[in-house]
Formats: structure tokens, C-alpha cells, sequence
């Protein structure tokens, strides 16, 4: 817990992962394991010599912003870094990571005490939005250590709620999915393993699965799980045909996203084990939005691939909430999905009908 806690509270919004990269470090050197990393900042630890390599990923990056400019008046005019809904940004707490350290800001536009009737209907486009740090001038910003191009991070700190299963937090997405990647490993390397597993957290996913790309292409898998966060449904208004997940009830099983039709085979291996284990499993389809998972699946001549996910509450914005339950259950069941996979079941995984 006091792992993914520590996740969840670091910084890293698109291309500026390092705080988490090095917690990721921090953690994998504990148990020895071969560390590289790619070109882009992708962390990759090696566990094993012999067999296929399974690659077990989860991407370090959360959505955020990048100052694009500062005015005259000394307010930030901001860019997104992943995909935000507008309507979830107004008067939240942000952080800037200027050369300084952080700087609170709070994400301000025009006050409805000023706006016609017509316009206080009309939802707050992100443009006309802008960050008050408490300056009054360009130049105090500058002194703040503020320039264009610095990373903003959302303020919000891991908590346990008042069900003691029930957390909120930033950064779910895909903090979870690193820590599921780690905790696997660990599992692994103290229960032994039929083949090479690599525990990846990669880099930009919000902005194009690119850290996917490069960090498949060096480790070259011949099966790749990778986890994410699944859409819980189980709040007023959503209608489960468009998101069927629900807090407590266990890791979801993508059966496709936009970037992904899985193996069908690994799929269906997955599925097997999870009742094998008496774990609670959902399933469900993801069609606004791809994985890492879809993209190591065309790495080289293609790899069987799966992307495993954890119900999380209100994604894309500031604040999550998550089962803790699910987490666990989502590292038991992947592990033992892991352990199976061997030299003649990877065989059977791979080959072409």
C-alpha cells in the first residue's frame, strides 16, 4: 500500500516521468533484477534466463498540462497533456514543476457573477481557462521559476476513504498498473517462474502509447500483459453497456479496445485461471480508448497480447477511487497467468489457426 500510495502522489504527466521512473527503480532494486531502460525513459526489469519472455506492463505517466504561456498580468495559459473533459478542470488545485520546485496554482476562468444567463449554460472551453499562482506580473512568474513548457501536475493526495477498502486519489491511471506490474514480479521471483518476465513501466501513453512501442521493441516479448484502469460503471447515470464494470468485483479482462482484439487464446487462458484460483473476474469492452497492450501487440512480427484493468471511478480528471480488493485480486490473478506460461503453453498461445 505504502507503495502505490507513493506512485499515486509522484509526479509524472506525459514526457515527464522521472519521479515515478525513480520509485519504480527504487522498488525493482530490491530484489536484484536486471534493470535497463529504453531511449525514451521506459524502466524495464528482467527476472529469469530461460524460457519466453512475457513482458507485464503498466504505463507511468497521468494526464496533466504544459504551461504554453504566461501574460503580461502573470496568469499561465495552459495545454493539455492527455485527454481531459473540460467540465472536470474549473477551480482545481494544479502544481507547476518549475526549475524552483513545485508551485501551487489553482485553475480559474470567468466568475458566473459576470456572465450572461446564455453563457452561464455554455460549458468553459479548457482555452479560455487559465492557472492564478498569486503573481501579478510575467516577471514575478519568472521568478517563481516558471517558463513555458514546464510540466502541470493535478494536486491530490492518496486517501483512504471511510470504507477502509475505498481509496481516492490522482494518477490511478495507470499508477496502478506499474504497481501490478512490480508486485507480479515479486510474486514471481519468490514462487519461481517457467520463463523470462520483464516488469515494464512505460513512458507517454496518454499522448500516443509511444513508450509501449519502444520498450516492446527491446525486450522483444513473445507474450505481453499489460494493466490498466477499466471504467467503472457503477455510478448514477451510466448506462453498463457502455461501461460494465464495478468497484469490487474483481479485475476486468479486456475482450477489446480500440487499439486491441487479444489473443484469444491468452484470453481464454486468463479467464481459466481466474476461476482455477476462485478469483472474481469482469469483463468488458473499451471502444474509446486504446492500450499499451495494443500497441507491443504489433511489435516486430507481433505479440500475443492481453490488457488486464482495474475498475477505477471518475478517470481522466483530478480525483479516482478504487477497490483495493480489485488490485489485489488483479496481482493474484496475474501472476498465476504468468506461472503458466511456459515453453509448450506460449507455443500453443503463438500458433497461427
Amino acid at each position: 500500500m505504502q507503495f502505490l500510495e507513493a506512485l499515486c502522489n509522484a509526479p509524472g504527466v506525459s514526457g515527464f516521468e522521472g519521479d515515478v521512473q525513480n520509485i519504480l527503480r527504487s522498488e525493482l532494486e530490491k530484489m536484484e533484477t536486471e534493470i535497463v531502460t529504453d531511449n525514451l525513459g521506459s524502466i524495464i526489469a528482467k527476472d529469469g534466463q530461460k524460457g519466453p519472455r512475457v513482458m507485464v506492463a503498466g504505463h507511468m505517466d497521468e494526464i496533466g498540462f504544459m504551461v504554453r504561456l504566461v501574460t503580461k498580468e502573470g496568469f499561465l495559459r495552459f495545454s493539455a497533456l492527455g485527454g481531459w473533459w473540460d467540465q472536470v478542470l474549473l477551480s482545481q488545485r494544479v502544481a507547476i514543476y518549475g526549475k524552483k520546485g513545485p508551485i501551487i496554482g489553482i485553475i480559474g476562468s470567468m466568475p458566473p457573477h459576470v456572465l450572461s444567463p446564455e453563457d452561464r449554460k455554455k460549458p468553459v472551453d479548457k482555452h479560455d481557462m487559465f492557472i492564478d499562482v498569486g503573481a501579478f506580473s510575467d516577471s514575478e512568474v519568472e521568478e517563481m521559476g516558471i517558463r513555458p513548457g514546464d510540466p502541470i501536475v493535478p494536486v491530490s493526495p492518496f486517501t483512504n476513504m471511510a470504507n477502509e477498502d475505498m481509496f481516492i486519489g490522482k494518477a490511478l491511471d495507470n499508477r496502478v498498473g506499474c504497481a501490478i506490474a512490480v508486485e507480479t514480479l515479486k510474486v514471481l521471483t519468490s514462487e519461481g517462474h517457467p520463463n523470462q518476465v520483464y516488469a515494464v513501466g512505460t513512458v507517454q501513453e496518454e499522448v500516443g502509447l509511444r513508450g509501449a512501442q519502444t520498450a516492446g521493441t527491446l525486450v522483444e516479448p513473445d507474450i505481453a500483459l499489460a494493466f490498466e484502469v477499466a471504467i467503472a460503471g457503477d455510478t448514477p447515470g451510466v448506462d453498463e453497456n457502455k461501461a460494465r464494470a464495478k468497484l469490487g468485483k474483481g479485475p476486468v479482462i479486456f475482450l477489446m479496445d480500440r487499439s486491441l482484439i487479444p489473443n484469444l487464446r491468452l484470453r481464454d487462458l486468463t479467464i481459466e485461471t481466474a476461476k482455477e484460483l476462485g478469483i472474481d473476474y469482469q469483463v468488458d469492452i473499451m471502444e474509446g480508448g486504446g492500450t499499451d497492450a495494443g500497441r507491443i501487440s504489433m511489435v516486430h512480427r507481433g505479440v500475443p497480447s492481453l490488457c488486464i484493468g482495474v475498475p477505477v471511478r471518475y478517470i481522466h480528471s483530478h480525483t479516482g477511487v478504487i477497490n483495493i480488493q480489485d488490485y489485489f485480486k488483479a496481482i493474484e490473478l496475474t501472476s498465476g497467468v504468468v506461472a503458466k506460461l511456459g515453453t509448450e503453453t506460449v507455443a500453443s498461445i503463438k500458433k497461427v489457426w
